[in-house]
């Protein structure tokens, strides 16, 4: 499939990417490139292939969620170097 450079600028435009002609020009090759090979994928014979949505087994990693008691927060707060009415206080870290 071969791109137009037209087609080109309107993607760029709709990505807000300020391109140069050359570049226009370049990437309307690479991009015509690329799309090729979705031609070639389309026309390949995948009906002898079962669909799948990964190719790992789906095992979960993440553990159960148990209620736990909360931390203590004069606890959290023993350590920090300042606190304020049970907040951690810190140095500024945005200009007024």
């Amino acid at each position: 499939m071969e791109l137009s450079l037209d087609t080109v600028r309107a993607i760029a435009e709709l990505a807000k990417l300020e391109l140069t002609e050359d570049e226009i020009t370049l990437y309307a090759g690479q991009l015509s490139h690329i799309l090729g090979y979705f031609d070639h994928l389309s026309q390949l014979d995948t009906s002898h292939i079962d669909p799948i949505a990964s190719v790992l087994p789906l095992t979960s990693v993440m553990r159960d969620d148990t209620v736990k008691p909360a931390l203590n927060p004069d606890v959290a707060l023993s350590n920090a170097p300042s606190a304020q009415e049970q907040q951690f206080r810190v140095s500024a870290v945005l200009d007024e």
